[in-house]
């Protein structure tokens, strides 16, 4: 078998691409939601073709394209690396919404530098059912193209050849393009899906996540069909197309094995579903395991999905720069399918990883300090950040000579298992002690009326910094904010001390997040202590900013 060569079978309902799930229609103000399913398949395959229609169409080794996601992306990525044409990839909503700052990231693209020639091509694929007219010369059909291409063998390169260049989610800052190199990314994303994910060659796997980030990338599309597993393509919400049920939905109809999800995913059907009504109805007789990243899994929601899923749920950590786990529970290698609660893994063979305070010293267990790779980074690792360099030096190896510095706060048990607690930056100094925010989350995350929290520093003229929670509160709840309020700094005050100074949460409808799942933490500090702030263009609705201002002006 020869994976690069792709079977798809595309599962869309009567509808078509713009139909909706059998048996279900869409929720109001939502569109369909859709499904795909991708299985290696015999050379020839649209793999093969769509390298060749990408080839027709004007590419070549020094090319780079930018593509709007979509069901047949697993095609289109194959093809480009079956032509060596490395590509860029941003989420196109950026571009729909936030024109502006996307034109930044994309010009060095767009104006190419290489030994081929600048082409502007559009090569369109319709997702819908409408068409628009297409402009000779320029324009080309995707359905066209592939009709007509012949399947013609891969290019060899080399492995630190680059695949592709992507965005991180930018919670930090402004995203960064992340430059993947071939080889040793292939042979990494094999051994993961057997050696972590404990997957065999014909299951069926589903990453839930989205194709425009690293996720997709490495565990929609590349990871499972390199191991010779079907992977699943869904295109909708975990609420809201239809319905809180659909994630039991596909995991019952087509067989699963293995589902990878974000925290966020499980807090949205906790949220609307508390008691998982809508997914009692499904079999899940051959699901076996649940993986969680992206985010601090925190141990409420952890124990939630045990109990609704009945399947050992494995929180790990990695991040778009690795391309793959750092830490995880390797249960195909045998590891525990049951470790402690809250931890995140132990280091992935190939990752040395240690928690250092800012003078580089070895902290001991159980001691919060900076999260930290021992050089060399494995295989698959990132090679640099596309056109920028020297801050590809300066902001992950300079701080901490010899290791790559995550940029993550965390400390690590007497076993070895990591504690990633948040973001180096979102450590809070409350009078001279240092408070995580993640485990702050946690706690305000363990009482049973929140669905969802963010915490930052809020600005004090005593204490220097104290946590302000923003919360979103679950759909059945009947109790007042104020009494919510009361219970939930009683709460933190019992599960950490009174050194966290809690005492003060807002409420509020949602979180803003990019769409990855991540909270953008710097962009909440700066507005809640009225300070500029930006909003990267990763995040998925920045409307809810002016809604949280609206919650702070009322509240203070």
């Amino acid at each position: 078998m020869k994976p690069s060569w792709l079977q798809c079978r595309k599962v869309t309902g009567a509808g078509g691409l713009g139909g909706s799930l059998p048996g279900s229609s869409p929720a109001r103000g939502a569109g369909p939601a859709r499904r795909a399913f991708v299985a290696p398949g015999p050379r020839g395959a649209l793999g093969g073709r769509g390298c060749r229609a990408l080839s027709s169409a004007g590419g070549g080794g020094e090319y780079k394209t930018h593509f709007a996601a979509s069901v047949s992306d697993p095609e289109r990525f194959w093809g480009k690396a079956a032509e060596q044409i490395s590509w860029y990839k941003p989420w196109t909503k950026t571009l729909e919404n936030r024109f502006p700052p996307s034109t930044k990231a994309i010009s060095p693209v767009i104006f190419l530098e290489g030994k081929g020639n600048i082409l502007f091509m559009y090569l369109f694929f319709y997702r819908h059912s409408e068409t628009v007219p297409l402009a000779p010369g320029r324009d080309l059909d995707w359905d066209e193209e592939m009709a007509k291409a012949q399947s013609h063998d891969c290019v060899p390169v080399l492995s630190e050849h680059p695949l592709y260049i992507l965005y991180t989610s930018g919670t930090t800052g402004l995203p960064k393009g992340v430059v993947r190199p071939t080889g040793g990314y292939a042979v990494m994303l094999n051994w993961t899906m057997s050696s972590i994910y404990g997957l065999k060659p014909g299951e069926v796997w589903w990453a839930a996540s989205d194709l425009g980030w690293v996720v997709g990338h490495s565990y929609i599309c590349y990871g499972p069909l390199l191991h010779g597993n079907t992977t699943v393509l869904y295109e909708g919400k975990p609420v809201g197309t239809p319905d809180a049920g659909a994630y039991f939905r596909v995991l019952a109809e087509h067989g699963v094995v293995a589902l990878f999800t974000a925290p966020t995913a499980i807090r949205a059907i906790r949220q609307q579903d508390p008691g998982a009504a809508l997914g009692k109805q499904y079999s899940l007789t051959r699901f076996k395991t649940l993986f969680v990243a992206g985010e601090r899994c925190d141990v409420e929601t952890l124990e939630w999905s045990k109990k609704v899923f009945r399947v050992p749920v494995l929180d790990h950590w990695w991040q778009t720069e690795t391309g793959s786990p750092i830490t995880a529970s390797c249960i195909g290698l045998g590891n525990s399918k049951t470790p402690p609660p809250g931890q995140a893994g132990k280091s992935v063979p190939g990752y040395n990883v240690m928690i250092l305070d800012d003078n580089m010293q070895k902290l001991k267990a159980r001691c919060l300090g900076n999260i930290v790779v021992k050089l060399p980074l494995p295989p698959g690792a990132f090679s640099g950040l596309w056109k920028n360099q020297e801050a590809f030096k300066h902001l992950y190896f300079e701080k901490f000579p010899g290791y790559y510095d995550t940029m993550d706060a965390g400390y690590m048990d007497e076993e070895g298992y990591l504690y990633v607690m948040s973001r180096v930056d979102d450590v809070i100094n409350v009078a001279g002690h240092r408070i995580s925010a993640g485990a702050v989350e946690e706690s305000v995350l363990s009482h049973g009326t929140v669905a969802d929290c963010a915490v930052v520093g809020k600005e004090d003229p005593l204490k220097g910094h104290v946590p302000l929670a923003l919360c979103v509160l679950r759909k059945d709840i009947n109790t007042t904010e104020e009494q919510v309020l009361e219970e939930i700094i009683n709460h933190v005050r019992q599960s950490i001390g009174p050194v966290a100074a809690f005492r003060n949460a807002v409420f509020v409808k949602q979180l803003p997040k990019t769409r990855s799942g991540k909270i953008p933490r710097s962009a909440l500090s700066a507005l809640v202590n009225g300070k500029p702030y930006k909003i990267t263009p990763t995040i998925e609705d920045p409307s809810i900013f002016g809604h949280i201002e609206e919650v702070l002006k009322q509240s203070s």
